[in-house]
């Protein structure tokens, strides 16, 4: 059989969802290549991994995201008519709406507001017993991210939100109970945010102009038209949940600051801007941001469409093909990471990492293409909880805090629990 050509196989949707973050790579590197062809939710596809593959597949010569994603997802994380959907000058347009939110100013508002709140919530938390983080980081980001984006939100709503907006990400590549109470809450938070969006819009309530509530309300696409009011909605979502997100990684923080108490050491010593260091070098807390979205699971892989007859890695891809770019798998790669399975936060210290090797939210240019805008957000959150977090009096208890693979998002399998000593 010639190289590349296609064979007929079992549908290896199960293996999938059993090692999710390493079906790729694994395979990529038992057969030694860069790509290669499977069945996954009952029709071919094209699964590649590395830097390489990576700058082909974000140009959109070459790939659309049109009908690329199932939509059991569409109809949980993104929503019907967002962003992610979209392409070419369409989606560089409707990217921008997201891209204003990130100045350097507006980032460090939002840290600081999570910061603030992390101070209020670890208050409570002397001698009240097991405080499991991932439910205190969800809850403090919900809060925050709803003050920074300019949505109303009353204390008495904020556990509903908070269980409404980690239903959008956590739960929603399920089978079964939890997949269908991802869909329940995306119902419910189109609800509540199209509410918003018509409040805004009548005149109710008017957010300030730097906030993602007044830039949702009012966007206009290319021909001059507001978005329909579910559409403004769902762009508004989609600044929310990815900010709530961020929990997924702070109980990362956590989990690798117990692993590497010289880590924390250093974190406690810096000043609390968290800023370059009198040498002008990063900070440790933002080299260790970097190291936490690159060693620990997030998303693990991409999906396009070609749209054209191609070979890439050596794969013939026919044109309509879905192809799954393998994030988890670059960020591991011992092509392009020395000692890729060591949390090495040093690493970053003297290397600016290419839009292609360091992919934990996609690849590519953020300001053009399907690549989070809102890293410089999970940077700087990761960099001021673990400031926190290294400066805590805490103890932790005996737990099961194995990083559960299998699950999407993976998490410590406790969700990390910390005890803090009472008075």
């Amino acid at each position: 059989m010639a190289a590349g050509a296609e064979r007929a196989v079992w549908d290896r949707t199960p293996a999938l969802l059993l090692d999710p973050y390493r079906f790729i790579s694994r395979r990529c590197r038992r057969r030694g290549t860069d790509a290669f062809t499977t069945r996954l939710m009952l029709e071919p596809a094209v699964c590649v991994t590395g830097p390489e593959a990576a700058a082909v597949f974000t140009d959109t010569g070459h790939f659309t995201r049109s009908g690329a994603v199932p939509p059991r997802i569409t109809k949980t994380i993104f929503g019907r008519g967002g962003v992610q959907g979209l392409d070419g000058e369409a989606h560089r347009h409707r990217k921008r709406l997201f891209v204003s939110l990130m100045s350097p100013q507006r980032v460090a508002e939002l840290a600081a507001l999570v910061e603030r709140g992390f101070d209020r919530a670890a208050a409570d938390w002397p001698g009240r017993g097991r405080v499991v983080l991932y439910d205190e980081f969800r809850a403090v980001l919900t809060r925050a991210v709803c003050t920074w984006a300019g949505v109303p939100l009353e204390p008495a709503d904020a556990p509903k939100r908070t269980s409404q907006l980690t239903a959008l990400y956590d739960g929603a590549g399920r089978i079964g109970p939890r997949h269908l109470r991802s869909r329940r809450a995306r119902r419910a938070a189109d609800r509540w945010a199209g509410d918003v969006v018509r409040r805004i819009r009548a005149g109710r309530i008017a957010p300030p102009e730097d906030t993602a509530a007044h830039a949702a309300a009012w966007h206009r696409d290319p021909d001059g038209a507001l978005l329909d009011e579910h559409t403004a909605a769902v762009e508004l979502l989609n600044v929310l949940r990815p900010v709530v997100a961020v929990a997924v990684y702070l109980a990362f923080a956590a989990h690798a600051l117990h692993r590497d108490p010289r880590c924390a050491e250093e974190i406690a010593a810096e000043d609390d801007g968290g800023g370059a260091g009198g040498s002008g070098d990063p900070a440790p807390s933002r080299l260790f941001a970097q190291e936490v979205r690159r060693y620990y699971p997030f998303f693990p892989f991409v999906a396009a469409r070609a749209r054209h007859d191609m070979v890439l890695r050596g794969r013939r891809i026919p044109r309509g093909r879905r192809v799954l770019l393998d994030l988890y798998g670059t960020d591991h790669d011992p092509r392009v990471w020395r000692e890729p399975e060591a949390f090495w936060p040093e690493r970053f210290r003297d290397r600016m990492p290419t839009p292609y090797d360091l992919v934990p939210q996609g690849a590519g240019d953020p300001n053009t293409h399907h690549r989070c805008p809102g890293e410089p957000v999970t940077v700087a959150l990761i960099a001021a909880v673990a400031r926190r977090l290294a400066r805590l009096d805490y103890e932790v208890p005996e737990q099961d805090a194995e990083v559960d693979m299998r699950r999407l998002p993976a998490l410590p399998r406790s969700g990390f629990v910390v005890r803090v000593p009472g008075f």
